[in-house]
């Protein structure tokens, strides 16, 4: 199910939420995790034209990042996705902004406000973040097992 994000409304209520400062390129890392572990694709899309190095946006996951340019805003490019879609049903939209919100309803896209969506991002990512590290890798090899790569390796110690 491809995401459409309105990027600076997501900023903005992940501030609010987490009342601490969060740049544009944090926040699109974060989503790209979350992304990969859902093993959605998706896209943030911010207002205006992003800074003149946009380098830092690139390769982030599986969010591809936007911006609206000077002659339009992030909700009409948003709107305009929903309209081009060929399978709404298949789309999701977050989005606080209620134009945005009814434009997904009309076509029966899925719309998610942006605090609703932060926390699923919060509470996957750190849920993926605990259960992935092996016991080794903060307390190291016991003494036998040192001996035993040693050995197999044919090193000395």
């Amino acid at each position: 199910m491809p995401i459409v994000v309105d990027g600076h409304n997501l900023l903005w209520a992940v501030q609010e939420l987490s009342e601490q400062v969060v740049s544009d390129v944090q926040l699109c890392r974060v989503v790209g995790r979350y992304l990969k572990l859902t093993g959605e694709k998706g896209q943030i899309i911010f207002d205006g034209i992003g800074p003149p190095d946009k380098s830092d946006f690139e390769n982030i996951g599986s969010v591809e990042v936007l911006f609206a340019g000077r002659s339009t805003d992030t909700d009409t490019v948003i709107e305009k996705k929903i309209r081009a879609s060929t399978a709404p049903k298949r789309l999701t939209i977050v989005s606080t902004d209620r134009r945005l919100r009814r434009a997904a309803r009309a076509r029966k896209a899925t719309a998610i406000k942006s605090e609703d969506f932060w926390r699923d991002v919060q509470k996957r990512v750190r849920a993926r973040s605990r259960s992935k590290e092996p016991a080794e890798k903060r307390f190291g090899l016991t003494d036998g097992e040192t001996k035993q790569w040693l050995e197999y390796f044919d090193l000395d110690q």
